[in-house]
């Protein structure tokens, strides 16, 4: 057993002092002790939060990282003409490119503060659409490299089989990614398979990749294979999206799946950042997770979601890193919040009554990850998973801060390297700021990159 004791904790969403929490070995929180002494052999702490999933992911747009800020002969750049770049570069990514990525991205991850991994998986097949003899060769990648770093798993394979609303066949460049609903139901049992050999904190939901992507009865044989696990899917998030779905359908993306789908707590919803203010609010009161993603949103001109609207209904929500061209916590939190201002013209817009803008940001993606992840976190509780993330005591600009300062501080005046320590169901990947396994785990993705070059 494990015994952390820290100066000060985020206890069931209340801030304590002197806080003992004993970790069993099977990654579980057994007992949290407000105002207790601290045992010899503890790892003592000045700060202890709950660490939150990273809810949206694609693994491999690591490595196109600063390959992607010229502008092509079109003055209008954009999300599309970005896409077509995408294309061309996945194609040269071999089954061992995508272990070596996937590792190096959850290294990252982790040494920012979050606990886990929520891998929205549709890189499939091989450059020619050809199956690998396992049919979820890349996703058993992505679980190799979970096992490597340590971090919790839900890996979420994607159904993608069409090319548009008008249901073409996929592109050059989509081959990689495309199933019919019989195959893919076989590739998820594979991929179930590749998952299992995980600890037991990991876990398998579905993502039927967006209404562009699967036509309705591909979304009913997606959602029949979820069951009660996660179901996660792009949603309303370029102006050219919503204006497909009208015109195919006559309904905007959120009618649609409103009206065609059960949508409920299972459910994440990634971006939804264009949405009308009936349309946030009906979709908030689901109980849905808006799967937020600030950074790649910002980078790709997505737009901006409605997250004072949200809240005000009731909505979760939840942060990911998406394209993992940079992995911040903080930084996608504060540019969730600063969008909000520049918009609005206001301060402080998703802080209410009681919490600072820092809690409200941190809590929301703590307890909205828990839930789009289907994992049993989500708090600093007895029974949960041991999903912890330790801070520093953040210098000179955490001098004489407590409670809800002490967040404001660190993601608004500092970074992700206050980060001191981070274990995922107990297990101790970051400690003193550093991944265990960062010696070997740096120089093989830095393989991958030479060989790779520097275009795309």
């Amino acid at each position: 057993m494990q015994t952390i004791w820290a100066r000060r904790a985020l206890v069931m969403n209340s801030w304590a002092e002197a806080v003992k929490v004993d970790i069993h070995e099977d990654g579980r929180i057994g007992a949290v002790v407000v105002g207790a002494d601290c045992p010899p052999e503890a790892t003592r702490v000045e700060t202890l939060l709950p660490a939150p999933a990273n809810l949206h992911s694609h693994a491999f747009q690591r490595a196109m990282a600063g390959l992607t800020e010229r502008r092509g002969d079109d003055p209008q750049d954009s999300f599309w003409t970005w896409r077509q770049l995408m294309y061309r570069f996945l194609d040269r990514l071999t089954p061992d490119d995508i272990q070596a990525i996937a590792a190096f991205v959850q290294m990252e991850m982790l040494e920012a503060g979050y606990a886990t991994n929520v891998e929205f998986h549709y890189l499939h097949h091989g450059p020619d659409g050809r199956p690998y003899d396992d049919l979820a060769e890349m996703a058993g990648r992505i679980a190799a490299a979970a096992a490597q770093t340590g971090i919790g798993l839900t890996l979420l394979p994607v159904l993608y089989s069409y090319g548009g609303l008008d249901r073409r066949a996929l592109v050059t460049g989509q081959d990689r990614f495309g199933n019919d609903p019989d195959r893919f139901a076989r590739l998820v049992e594979a991929a179930r398979g590749h998952v299992a050999t995980l600890g037991a904190d990991s876990g398998l939901g579905i993502a039927p990749h967006s209404l562009r992507a699967v036509d309705a009865a591909g979304l009913q044989s997606a959602i029949s294979l979820a069951g009660d696990a996660p179901i996660h899917i792009h949603l309303a998030e370029q102006v050219a999206e919503v204006e497909e779905v009208l015109d195919a359908t006559g309904r905007r993306p959120v009618e649609w799946l409103l009206e065609n789908a059960p949508v409920d707590k299972r459910w994440c919803l990634i971006h939804a950042t264009q949405m009308l203010p009936a349309e946030t609010e009906t979709l908030a009161a689901t109980g849905a997770v808006a799967g937020l993603c600030p950074i790649t949103e910002s980078s790709l001109g997505d737009g901006i979601f409605d997250g004072a609207r949200w809240r005000a209904a009731g909505g979760v929500f939840g942060v990911g890193s998406d394209s993992n061209i940079r992995i911040s916590l903080t930084e996608e939190l504060r540019t969730l919040e600063y969008s909000q201002r520049l918009r609005d013209r206001r301060r402080a817009v998703l802080a209410d009554a009681g919490r600072s803008t820092g809690r409200v940001l941190f809590q929301g993606a703590v307890e909205g990850g828990a839930q789009a992840a289907g994992r049993e976190t989500g708090a600093i509780a007895t029974g949960l998973w041991a999903d912890l993330l330790a801070l520093d005591d953040l210098g000179p600009d955490g001098c004489a801060k407590a409670g809800d300062g002490l967040l404001d501080t660190w993601i608004f005046a500092r970074d992700d390297r206050s980060v001191r320590d981070v274990w995922s169901a107990g297990r101790h990947m970051v400690q003193d700021g550093r991944h265990i396994e960062r010696d070997a785990i740096v120089p093989a993705y830095a393989q991958v990159m030479e060989r790779l070059g520097h275009e795309v």
